[in-house]
């Protein structure tokens, strides 16, 4: 390293949450219960899914991925969470916070992919329900589920790789709770060129497009019930439909509000709060979403409970 001032940087220190100190315990105890709720809920989906030939279909082979991605993207930032509020030291290390970062983009783009592919999957159901098994056949759904872990380890390969490049100088405090590629940039002492270039050119690529498609599905979904509107066409969309917008609207919501409308004074305390959002509240909140409003899964979790009752009573 160039300059009197610079050193490398073996570690950074994570600035964690804007609580105040006697709040810790409180804020430790509500977050440890929030991702165990996380991984309990997701594990119980992904369960019933393997479980019950019910729901093997193509919509919950998505839906077991994405608790999958839910339950993987929270105990990434979670558990290092818990461990930083009741240190002294809120640490990472320099490996650790890259290998964070990759992971933290690995599951929050392959949600953003099965969401993508939960909407095309809607839309086969309700306007081609006649198609609906040849079109979403087990090829279709392999090479979707394929192609969407292809393309994420690619994108959080190539921003992991950028970000390994950087040097970066003495300055090692990061205002936030885990390793924030934005914030990791602000700290470069090298030029951060490319890796704004290739944030801006694949941030389109692997959020904007994801979005657009999923918008296009649903124009297509309301179109095709308007052409014949019935009570019954929009209780179907509703009921089909319904978690899953639901889903994405807290997923690309929390994302809009934190990377395209930015507040007026840069906030960092905002910042903070919309990413405990996307990372902790709304993994913790699908497995309600998915259980509390789709029919099949309650049924299914009925199903279990009456084979377990029933093999206890013989």
């Amino acid at each position: 390293m160039r300059g009197e001032n610079q050193t490398i940087v073996s570690e950074f220190l994570l600035l964690g949450l804007p609580i105040e100190p006697e709040q810790q315990n409180l804020f430790y105890a509500l977050f440890l219960v929030m991702y165990l709720t996380t991984v309990l809920g997701n594990l119980i989906i992904i369960i019933l899914i393997r479980l019950d030939p019910h729901l093997h279909t193509p919509m919950y082979l998505f839906l077991s991925n994405l608790s999958f991605s839910d339950l993987c993207f929270s105990s990434v930032t979670i558990p290092k969470l818990l461990q930083n509020m009741q240190s002294q030291m809120p640490s990472i290390p320099y490996e650790g916070c890259l290998t964070q970062m990759y992971f933290l983009m690995f599951f929050g783009d392959l949600e953003s992919f099965l969401l993508v592919a939960m909407a095309y999957d809607r839309y086969v159901a309700i306007c081609f329900p006649l198609h609906y098994t040849t079109i979403m056949s087990p090829q279709l759904c392999i090479s979707l589920m394929a192609l969407s872990w292809v393309l994420t380890t690619f994108h959080a390969m190539l921003h992991t790789l950028l970000m390994a490049r950087l040097s970066f100088c003495a300055d090692n405090v990061i205002p936030h709770f885990f390793c924030d590629m934005s914030a990791l940039l602000k700290l470069a002492c090298s030029d951060t060129q490319v890796n704004e270039l290739v944030i801006f050119v694949m941030g389109g690529l692997i959020l904007v497009i994801p979005f657009l498609l999923i918008i296009m599905s649903y124009v297509r979904i309301v179109s095709s019930i308007l052409k014949v509107p019935s009570a019954r066409g929009i209780r179907k969309v509703f009921s089909t439909c319904g978690s899953h917008l639901t889903v994405v609207s807290l997923f690309y919501g929390t994302i809009i509000g934190l990377y395209l409308c930015p507040s007026a004074d840069n906030s960092t305390n905002k910042d903070t709060v919309m990413a405990l959002m996307y990372s902790v509240v709304t993994p913790m909140l699908n497995p309600f979403i998915y259980s509390l409003r789709n029919r099949d899964m309650k049924g299914a979790l009925g199903r279990i409970f009456c084979k377990r009752k029933t093999l206890s009573v013989s």
